[in-house]
């Protein structure tokens, strides 16, 4: 009895020294299960991470709240994390595409709403967005009240003031932002024509380039019409350039006698205004007064730009010929300035955007942008863009403008 009982604490023994020394090839035991999904995460995190481009200053921004950062530290343990999306707070993602939107108060209201009426901790990321949106309405008395807050949190020096909005663009004497408009206007672009607005009273006017309109219905002109008026009425300044083309479509959409497409009639003296033609003008004048048995408008003569005006680039002269500029507002998919933009970087391994003045990217031109530095990213060039906007590099961090190019914020 004694002899099997040794036996059986011999082997085991021996079987405890197989897994903890396997002598003469003999193969340690296999890891339990959970072991080996803990190494797999492991090894899996390090390839993403070996992956990942160099951050730049954008994507090492926090953009979500310290509390519910806690939160998550506490069961970070407990959960699977995978990254999605942008990678930055929900309420910050929101405010960021209202501001493209041309939505500044909500966007105001979502930002204020995040980081807490009372000084709360929102990341850092949330605060210079919202203070760089004081800034670019230029409410200087909000902007004062939270910088002292955002030093206390984040311990550091805060942005200073410098007015940045529109009105302040206007008193420089800038020039107004460039709008093309193309395609076939009717009633259903009333939304284009609202955003158009928009960036009219962020800048203090507007041009419109309607070079590339192949048409407008009566309904269109209409809306195109009150447009117009609505920006006059509110002393901004506009500007519709590139006119002849359109006139010589309306023209043949008229008929004298014919008491027909009224607003079209109306639409095309605007446009002969805009033009500078005044003879003609006169001419449609006596016609409409006959087929509509009214006066028609008066002469008043429009802000008349040549076609060199229009077709000279948005961007100041720059005294760096290695420099290209964004500024002002960036709108529509068939962006102008992105096409030059595309061209002046074709022949450089290195490019660097100067976006000092750019206001606002929409969001249809930040994906146009996306897909352009993906391309350049691709071919192996380097583009920086120095100096953005807080609202707006929340916008790239969300279209992931970031991991294409290096972002960097103005301070």
């Amino acid at each position: 009895m004694l002899l099997v009982v040794a036996a059986r604490v011999m082997r085991r023994r021996h079987r405890e020294t197989d897994v903890a020394l396997p002598f003469f090839g003999r193969k340690p035991a296999s890891p339990a299960p959970g072991a080996q999904r803990d190494a797999r995460a492991r090894a899996e995190a390090q390839a993403l991470q070996d992956d990942r481009p160099p951050p730049t200053e954008l994507s090492a921004l926090d953009f979500t709240g310290t509390d519910h950062g806690r939160a998550l530290a506490r069961v970070a343990g407990q959960v699977e994390v995978r990254e999605c999306g942008s990678g930055i707070g929900a309420a910050f993602e929101e405010a960021a595409v209202l501001y493209a939107n041309g939505s500044d108060d909500d966007a105001l209201a979502v930002l204020e709403a995040a980081i807490g009426a009372e000084g709360g901790e929102g990341g850092e990321g949330a605060w210079l967005m919202l203070l760089d949106l004081y800034r670019l309405r230029g409410e200087r008395q909000r902007f004062e009240s939270r910088v002292l807050d955002y030093a206390t949190c984040f311990e550091r020096s805060p942005p200073p003031w410098q007015d940045l909005s529109g009105a302040a663009s206007k008193a420089a004497g800038t020039e107004l932002p460039l709008v093309n408009l193309n395609g076939q206007l009717s009633a259903s672009a009333e939304r284009q024509f609202a955003q158009l607005a928009k960036i009219a009273r962020g800048s203090g006017g507007v041009r419109i380039d309607v070079a590339k309109v192949r048409g407008v219905d009566d309904s269109g002109c209409a809306v195109w019409r009150g447009l117009l008026a609505g920006l006059a009425a509110e002393r901004l300044k506009v500007m519709l350039v590139n006119v002849q083309a359109l006139a010589e479509v309306l023209s043949q959409s008229v008929r004298t006698g014919e008491a027909q497409a009224r607003d079209t009639w109306l639409m095309l003296l605007e446009l002969l205004q805009y033009a500078g033609d005044q003879a003609r003008f006169e001419d449609v004048a006596v016609d409409y007064a006959v087929t509509f048995e009214e006066s028609p408008p008066s002469w008043e003569g429009r802000v008349v730009a040549s076609r060199e005006v229009a077709e000279r680039p948005c961007e100041a002269q720059q005294a760096d010929p290695d420099v290209f500029v964004f500024e002002r507002e960036l709108c529509g998919a068939a962006n102008e300035t992105l096409k030059r933009f595309a061209a002046f970087a074709a022949d450089r391994r290195e490019v660097q955007v100067d976006c000092r003045r750019l206001r606002r990217i929409d969001f249809v031109c930040a994906g146009t942008l996306f897909n352009i530095l993906a391309t350049f990213q691709a071919q192996g060039k380097l583009v920086r863009l120095r100096d953005v906007n807080a609202m707006v590099a929340g916008l790239l961090r969300v279209m992931s403008v970031d991991k294409v190019a290096h972002v960097t914020l103005r301070h």
